[in-house]
């Protein structure tokens, strides 16, 4: 019995360790994207700059993004997946010891450009490669060990860099990022089989993309609604700072509930997805909506800004993987092109969401920050209604399975 209980626990983690190492991955990236969230205030005043303008490092990045997913993607297309996971890691590193040494508000967002060219092949590939270095049938637990790395970023990796950066300054915190980084790298060429590109799709392939009508509305959905939460969620610093009177530390600890909240989001999604494709969505999107709705008003009290934290991150990561999940439903035949472009639009929304919250800080209140995002998932949800059952079920999901 327990040689038994010995070789099947091997088996396991022979399967399921290089999941595991990208989705380590998947944290990186992710902490690094979002950490001058918690950063704008400290970086804004060592460069003399208004916290509205040093929100361009989110906004900027957002656009590298999308302007570079899918070309980079096409250009990188027939390279063998290992070996371009880890040209992308020398880019990211390098790019991390830039804004360590950034001498100048441009040289940090020259910085900022190199991590986002990584980032946006980076994204394009790993998730079909989850997938596809996963045990058969095990999709959506390969997706869910990629979100938790993403949902990490949010509940460790984001809150500790805040932390390092309020104590030791904000470069040091990219330094730190560089090395875990650097240690990563090599965890992945230990870990990664060969594996060479599979069912990437190519330029050839964007006008059958183009003619899909559930990837088009997917696209759109995933615009809109990224559009309304990022007008927000950029600003939640200062906007719990400045207008809600609460302390940095309180704000770190609501970085971590909105990271913690993903993880719940992503088992709630494995779980359910299949038996609710439409309802599941809708329901998150009317959470997501909720949240921001109230933002302002529950920001009042310690307990009602926590627990709205709670719903937020869970809402928006549910509705971040169904949306992913019907990309890759959409588009099985090029599937590295369909994510680059999806990872491109997601960053559209984090970009205009970033820009329309620097426009409402400007031109308004911080306080409506929330109120105008609620308009885009507003917006949204009404469209997500008329289309699902005649889009969103067109091309049927593939089952999902438990948690183990």
């Amino acid at each position: 019995m327990n040689n038994t209980s010995t070789d099947q626990n091997t088996k396991f983690w022979r399967a399921w360790l290089p999941v595991i190492a990208l989705s380590f991955a998947a944290f990186i990236f992710n902490t690094t994207e979002f950490l001058p969230v918690g950063l704008l205030p400290s970086i804004a005043k060592s460069f003399n700059m208004d916290v509205s303008h040093t929100g361009l490092l989110i906004t900027g990045y957002a656009w590298v993004v999308t302007i570079m997913s899918l070309p980079l993607t096409i250009l990188t297309a027939k390279i063998e997946r290992r070996l371009l996971l880890v040209i992308l890691f020398i880019l990211f590193i390098g790019s991390h010891v830039l804004a360590w040494l950034a001498w100048s508000f441009a040289s940090l967002m020259t910085a900022r450009v190199g991590i986002a060219c990584a980032h946006a092949v980076f994204w394009a590939i790993t998730t079909p490669l989850a997938a596809r270095i996963a045990p058969f049938h095990k999709r959506a637990k390969a997706l869910s060990f990629i979100v938790t790395g993403s949902s990490l970023a949010t509940v460790l990796g984001v809150p500790i860099g805040t932390i390092i950066g309020q104590h030791l300054g904000w470069r040091i915190a990219f330094l730190c990022i560089a090395i875990t980084a650097f240690i990563v790298m090599f965890i992945l060429i230990w870990l990664l089989p060969r594996l060479p590109s599979n069912n990437a799709g190519s330029l050839k392939s964007l006008p059958s993309l183009f003619k899909r009508p559930t990837l088009m509305y997917v696209y759109l959905l995933t615009a809109i609604i990224v559009t309304g939460h990022f007008t927000a969620y950029t600003y939640i610093a200062p906007f719990m700072t400045t207008m809600a009177g609460f302390s940095e530390n309180f704000v770190v600890f609501l970085l971590l509930i909105i990271g913690g909240a993903g993880i719940i989001g992503s088992i709630i999604f494995t779980k359910k997805s299949a038996q609710h494709p439409i309802a599941l969505p809708i329901i998150s999107i009317s959470c997501l909506l909720a949240s921001l709705i109230l933002l302002t008003i529950s920001a009042n009290t310690h307990v009602s800004v926590m627990i709205l934290c709670l719903i937020w991150g869970g809402a928006m990561t549910v509705i971040a993987l169904a949306l992913q999940t019907k990309v890759l439903d959409a588009a099985p035949d090029a599937s590295d092109v369909a994510i680059s472009m999806f990872s491109g639009i997601f960053n559209i929304g984090i970009g205009g969401g970033a820009l329309v919250g620097s426009i409402v800080l400007a031109k308004m209140d911080i306080s409506y920050i929330g109120y105008v995002g609620a308009i885009f998932v507003l917006i949204a949800l009404v469209i997500f209604y008329l289309i699902s059952r005649r889009y969103w079920l067109q091309t049927p999901p593939q089952p999902v399975e438990e948690l183990d």
